[in-house]
């Protein structure tokens, strides 16, 4: 066989892994799935009329906050799942598995491609139920084409992407479950920092620039333009350097510990 057949093999070989125990061991994910829901469902329900409101200059209702609010928890669904990457990626390296593979004869790249695809799988599996969540509270994308739901699906999966190789590097450095998923935490928090639940304009002044100088503020803005029919500007160009940079970097950055770890 080929090195690139190896390669593929292997790989599927370990997302078969990473599947499966995401199948056995649900909690983790079932646990961080929660969050956004719970903010989905606290923020449209409790908060939601004073935050239209707000939003729509004192004369909007419910819906115009759900359709506002829905884009960012779906980034949130993404930045929450990957988490869980970073806990699984600190078990494999701290339990011995690795170094059992590493003694075997496969492609040393499959590990780390195993669980990074795996993860991706599972972000876009969250975010289809959390949105499924949303359409039965009242969401809806009327406006948007086939075209524009498919680049909404192209953004989502390079965000998870994106965000799945940090999380991976995360697990590499930590040295057990609970330390990785402390370290992965900012890819939960920063989602809750940006234009998710609030316009950044509304921000205090001082505020404005940890909104808007992220990666999470230019991606929910060009899935909300994607899914309601609005603008996205630059957005789209910066939504995509972002996912772009932060998935290289978490891949030189994950390929380098791997290789170099003496675990």
């Amino acid at each position: 066989m080929s090195a690139l057949s190896l390669a593929v093999r292997d790989s599927s070989t370990m997302l078969r892994r990473n599947l499966l125990h995401a199948r056995r061991y649900p909690s983790l994910t079932l646990n961080l799935l929660l969050s956004p829901v719970v903010l989905l469902l606290l923020f449209v329900y409790i908060f939601g009329d004073v935050m239209s409101a707000g939003i729509g200059g004192g004369g909007a209702d419910r819906s115009d906050y759900i359709a506002y609010i829905v884009p960012g928890i779906l980034l949130l669904t993404i930045g929450s799942t990957t988490i869980g990457t970073a806990v699984s990626v600190s078990n494999d390296m701290t339990e011995g598995i690795i170094a059992r593979f590493r003694t075997m004869a496969i492609h040393r790249g499959s590990v780390l491609v195993g669980h990074v695809v795996g993860s991706v799988v599972q972000c876009m599996m969250s975010v289809i139920l959390v949105g499924a969540v949303a359409v039965a509270i009242g969401f809806r994308a009327q406006d948007a084409t086939a075209l524009e739901w498919l680049l909404a699906l192209g953004l989502l999966t390079l965000v998870a992407l994106a965000l799945t190789w940090i999380a991976v590097g995360m697990g590499l450095i930590s040295p057990n479950a609970e330390a990785a998923s402390n370290n992965a935490l900012p890819l939960m928090i920063l989602p809750l920092l940006s234009s998710a639940f609030i316009p950044v304009d509304t921000m205090p002044g001082w505020f404005q620039p940890v909104a808007l100088y992220q990666p999470f503020t230019p991606a929910i803005e060009t899935l909300r333009g994607l899914l309601l029919g609005g603008g996205i500007g630059h957005n789209g160009w910066l939504a995509v350097v972002w996912c772009v940079g932060l998935a290289l970097l978490g891949y030189f950055w994950s390929t380098s510990k791997f290789n170099h770890d003496p675990k």
